[in-house]
Order: C-alpha cells, then sequence, then structure tokens
C-alpha cells in the first residue's frame, strides 16, 4: 500500500480515562471485530489486565478505514497509562506519527495527562485531544476544554467530544486520525530499516518482534541483522495484527506488524533496536532512541519453601522472556536463604510480577523491602551504584552516599494544598513551584527521594487529598544526601533482609519502629534475645524479648533464703551458657510481618 494512505497512532491518556475501551470501539467501528465476538478490554490480553482495569503490557492492532472511495490502513499502538509503564508508552510512541490524547470529562487534566503529552510533543507526534465520557451525569466537558486549551494550549474547535462506552464521536475520530495525523514518511525502495519496539517470546516460533518499518521492505526468507546486539537471523515469518497475528507477504515502509526468526533467546533482543538487512548492515545508521530500560526499584523475592527454589528459577525466567523491563539474578540470605534479587520499573510492576508468578505458578513468596538504587563515591574516588542495601561498604569509605531524586508532579484539589505541602515535607520533598489548572486545581512541583515515594506516598497522597490527587514523576538524578545504612542485629547477629538506607536524622525512629514490630513476631526463647538497630558500630535503639521463665524455687518450701538463692544462679549460669550457643529461630510469618509493613512508619 501507498504509504500516503496509512496512518501509525497510539492513544495516551491518564489510567482509567477510557484508553482501552476507546480502542475497542475503534475495532469495532472499523468492522475488525463484530459484536457477537466483542469482549471489553479486547486487546488486553492477562487476567490481571482485566481484573484491574489497567494495561500493562502494550499492544498493535491494524484497522481497514474506507473513506470517500479510498482504503487506509490505521495501525493502532496500545500503550499503558499507570507511571510505572512509561518506558512502554516511549517506545510505542517513537513508532508513530501521532497520538489520541485522551482526558475524562469528569476528572481532566491529570499527572500522566501532561507526562504523556509532554512526551509526545518532544518525540515530534500530531496530537488529536479528546474529551471522552461526555455521557456522565457529573461531565465538565467546558471546564475541561477550558483546562487543556490552558494547560497545552489546543484551540477549542481542535478539541473531540465523545463518549467510548456509548459510541458516540467515534466516525469523528476516526476521520481526525486520516486528517490531522500525517503518513508515514519513510522510502520502499531505500535499505531496510525498522524499529523493534516491542517482543514476546513463543514456545514454538521463538521469539516475535514487533516492528515499525521506516524505511525499504521486509519479507519471508530475508536475512537481517540487529544493529545493537549484531545478531544476523532469517525471517521465518512475516504478519500484521488483526487483532491476532495474520501472516503476510512482506511489510513495506510504513507499516507495522510481527517478525518471527530464528531467534531463541530473549536476551539477543534489545528492545529500541534497529532491524536491517544483513548484507548492508555496514552501510546503515541506526534509528535515534535506543536505551535500555532502567529498573528503579528492587526487591529480593525468596520461596516460603526452599524446596521450591528450582521453580521459582524457571519462572522468573518464562516472566522474564515475556517482559524484557523486568530483571533478576540470583542472591543468598542468611536469614531467608536462596532467592533472587529483582528489579522492577516501580512499584505497580513489582506488584505485577508478584502477582503474576503466585498465580501462573502457585509459589508462596517472601519478599523483602523495596528499595532503590543508590550511587557512591569511594574513598578511591570510584563511583559504584548499589541495588541492595548488604552491598554497601563501611561507612568510613564512603566519600559521598548519592540517592535518586525524582521531579515530581501533583495534581490536586486547591483545598488540599497544606495538607499536601505537608505530606511533602515529612518526605523530604523540596519546593518548585505551583501551576493553577483553574479554581479548583493546581499542579504541585517538588524534587522528591524515590526512597520516599516507592514505600506509600502515593496512598497518602490519596488519603489527604480524599481521592482527587495524582502524580507522576520524571526521570531521577543522584543527588548527594546525609544517608545511612540501619543494621538490624537479633542476638548480636546482622539480618541482612531487614538492612534499610535511610536518612540520618530518620534512622533512629525508623530503627524503633521496626524493633518493636520484630519483638511482637519473634517467639520468646529459653533465654533474653536483645535486639538493637545500629549505624556502623553505634547503636541507635533496642528492644529485648524476655526469657521464657520457669519457676526453679517451686520446690523450696521454708527453710533458709540463701537454698533459693542458690538455685537462681545455678539457673541464672545456665541461661548464659544457653545464650552464647544458642540460635534465635526467626519464623517467617515473622519477616512476612515486618517487611510487609516497613512502609507504615
Amino acid at each position: 500500500m501507498d504509504p500516503a494512505r496509512i496512518r501509525n497512532f497510539c492513544i495516551i491518556a491518564h489510567i482509567d480515562h477510557g484508553k482501552s475501551t476507546l480502542a475497542d470501539q475503534l475495532l469495532l467501528k472499523t468492522g475488525v471485530i463484530d459484536a457477537r465476538t466483542f469482549q471489553n478490554q479486547i486487546l488486553d490480553s492477562m487476567d490481571l489486565e482485566r481484573e484491574r482495569g489497567i494495561t500493562i503490557k502494550a499492544s498493535a492492532v491494524t484497522l481497514p478505514y474506507e473513506r470517500a472511495g479510498t482504503s487506509y490502513r490505521l495501525n493502532l499502538i496500545d500503550t499503558p497509562g499507570h507511571v510505572d509503564f512509561g518506558y512502554e508508552v516511549s517506545r510505542a510512541l517513537a513508532a508513530c506519527e501521532g497520538a489520541l490524547l485522551v482526558v475524562d470529562a469528569s476528572q481532566g487534566v491529570e499527572a500522566q495527562t501532561m507526562a504523556n503529552f509532554y512526551k509526545a510533543q518532544s518525540a515530534g507526534l500530531a496530537l488529536v485531544p479528546i474529551i471522552n465520557k461526555i455521557d456522565m451525569a457529573n461531565a465538565r466537558v467546558d471546564e475541561v476544554a477550558e483546562e487543556l486549551e490552558r494547560t497545552f494550549g489546543f484551540p477549542a474547535e481542535a478539541m473531540l467530544k465523545a463518549s467510548a462506552k456509548k459510541g458516540i464521536g467515534i466516525a469523528e475520530i476516526l476521520e481526525a486520525i486520516v486528517t490531522r495525523i500525517p503518513p508515514p514518511a519513510g522510502n520502499p525502495g531505500a535499505p531496510l530499516r525498522a524499529l523493534v519496539f516491542d517482543s514476546v517470546f513463543d514456545a514454538y516460533r521463538g521469539v516475535i518482534l514487533y516492528v515499525r518499518v521506516v524505511d525499504g521492505t521486509v519479507r519471508k526468507g530475508q536475512k537481517v541483522r540487529l544493529m545493537q546486539s549484531g545478531g544476523t537471523y532469517e525471517i521465518m515469518e512475516v504478519g500484521r495484527f488483526a487483532p491476532a497475528q495474520t501472516p503476510v507477504e512482506a511489510l513495506a515502509a510504513g507499516d507495522v506488524g510481527y517478525l518471527a526468526a530464528n531467534l531463541k533467546e530473549m536476551a539477543d533482543v534489545r528492545i529500541g533496536d534497529t532491524l536491517t538487512d544483513a548484507a548492508k548492515a555496514g552501510e546503515i545508521s541506526a534509528l535515534p532512541g535506543y536505551r535500555e530500560p532502567q529498573p528503579m526499584v528492587f526487591c529480593g523475592l525468596y520461596p516460603a519453601e526452599s524446596s521450591d527454589f528450582e521453580k521459582l528459577r524457571v519462572a522468573l525466567h518464562k516472566l522474564h522472556l515475556n517482559d524484557a523491563s523486568f530483571v533478576f539474578e540470583p542472591e543468598t540470605s542468611t536469614a531467608l536463604g536462596f532467592g533472587f534479587r529483582c528489579g522492577f520499573l516501580g512499584l505497580l510492576h513489582m506488584e505485577i510480577v508478584q502477582e503474576r508468578l503466585e498465580r501462573e505458578s502457585h509459589l508462596a513468596l517472601v519478599q523483602t523491602a523495596p528499595n532503590v538504587t543508590y550511587e557512591l563515591l569511594l574513598s578511591n574516588q570510584k563511583v559504584v551504584r548499589v541495588s541492595n542495601p548488604s552491598q554497601i561498604p563501611d561507612p568510613g569509605s564512603i566519600l559521598e552516599f548519592r540517592e535518586p531524586v525524582v521531579r515530581t508532579h501533583l495534581i490536586i484539589p486547591t483545598a488540599s494544598i497544606g495538607s499536601v505541602m505537608k505530606l511533602a515535607e515529612e518526605r523530604r520533598g523540596t519546593f518548585v513551584k505551583t501551576d493553577y489548572l483553574g479554581r479548583e486545581r493546581v499542579v504541585e512541583i517538588f524534587d522528591m527521594p524515590l526512597a520516599e515515594i516507592v514505600f506509600d506516598f502515593f496512598d497518602r497522597l490519596k488519603s489527604v487529598t480524599r481521592g482527587y490527587g495524582t502524580m507522576d514523576y520524571d526521570e531521577p538524578r543522584y543527588v548527594a544526601e546525609d544517608l545511612v545504612k540501619v543494621d538490624i542485629l537479633v542476638n548480636g547477629e546482622s539480618v541482612d533482609a531487614l538492612l534499610t538506607v535511610c536518612h540520618s536524622a530518620e534512622a533512629p525512629r525508623r530503627g524503633r519502629a521496626l524493633l518493636v514490630k520484630l519483638r511482637k513476631e519473634i517467639p520468646r526463647h529459653l533465654f533474653e534475645i536483645p535486639l538493637q538497630a545500629a549505624v556502623g558500630g553505634k547503636i541507635l535503639a533496642r528492644e529485648t524479648i524476655r526469657a521464657l521463665a520457669k519457676n526453679v524455687t517451686a520446690k523450696c518450701y521454708g527453710g533458709d533464703i540463701t537454698r533459693k538463692r542458690k538455685l537462681w544462679e545455678k539457673q541464672k549460669e545456665g541461661k548464659k551458657r544457653m545464650k552464647s550457643v544458642g540460635r534465635v529461630q526467626i519464623p517467617q510469618e515473622a519477616f512476612r510481618s515486618v517487611l510487609s509493613t516497613r512502609g507504615e512508619e
């Protein structure tokens, strides 16, 4: 097909603004699916996506469209809406020429609306603003149109009004896709260059590449090279999404589709890579914008039953095949045994991965508290990054302790400004500026440590704004701070699973809160157990678990008090000997309880 009759677009929106519902209606209207086979969130294939009402994994579909006797091919690349999956959004934007910016008519411009707008603008995309859910009783169509005009500069006549649920305004949206979004500018006669924007693993065909062909043509039997990894492969199958994978003869410049090659390992594929003709690879420059996904949050995952370690390894490897942004490596904990250190794009991503592991592989897991990556400037002038607090060296060898700081955009009601300011101050946030979206809503911008956000900041924000607050944050930068590693000692031995990093001013409070919880969870032994929180060699807090006591003088009746004293002394000596050789047994339930509530302090 002539590239002038192709349109590549995506839908971007804040979470729950009706992006997946609009995609469903576009599929219905163009006849890709019929009413008989229709189901809500048809592009969301995972049970978890349907249950939570969110898009986790980007997907693509080709829509045929007739206009004034001319056939068009509309390639829709669906994107997730949550801040954790911004990486998926950015690579989908790179494969498109335009985007539909969907805004809820009752909620208006939200944090991710702004973040996605600026991403699309920096990628040079043509934007079509759509006010969705206009049929709702509490819709504020005129106010939201004013917000869009004030915030992004869209003229009133450019905004489309729709209800994806009722099918209102869908024809106008399809018309706008053809008239407002430019066709792809690729050259079908040039050497092959295709952007790999996603990949999945198929048990029978190996790795399936999702590609947008920028220049040239790719067909079955052709030998191609991935420019970043350097591997050369033969194309076994070429196809489009309709919405199922449908084989075709070839994909030309401007097309979006999939390729099956003799790729067996997901590690051979890097998302954002450039695919080119193997014979001409040396003459062609790679497409711009490639970058590896950077995990932001780390935690340890351990099987509750040590015999399930191998089962967990297989489950993690299987999950990694379909999610390149999730990383893991083996680690050992003296308290929890053998497990894996896992890196995630954010807290929701971590929650989704853990739930998928437990649900799909029937595993009971113990998860350590989430933490972020820190940067250390050592006394030998080397800069190292650590994702596990147990890797942090002695404080004497650290010249600078740097933590990731993110620029955070909070969209809140004006009535909540004081409460949000106080919350951000408690979390070591630095105020940047305030922008008003109207009389009732403002954008508060803070620079905040990522470590303070990853625990329960979003939940607290929802509480103080009565559910109306939304949040988004940018890429982190590393800033030197007065941070310390807090060790938890049980009977004088450090427990690596309970290590934490915090600001030095917060260390005594955080350490004491953790000890109080631990004291309730560890059962009493025959000897006294000291629990201590320490920084370096300095003890910051202490709690004590009293020993189980036996009344050894019960058999003494009458006589001199010295008889009782002898028995007490004998008991004291025995306890002292037991303490020197005894080991404190910390049950798995204690770790689960303590680690799952660490964000509550």
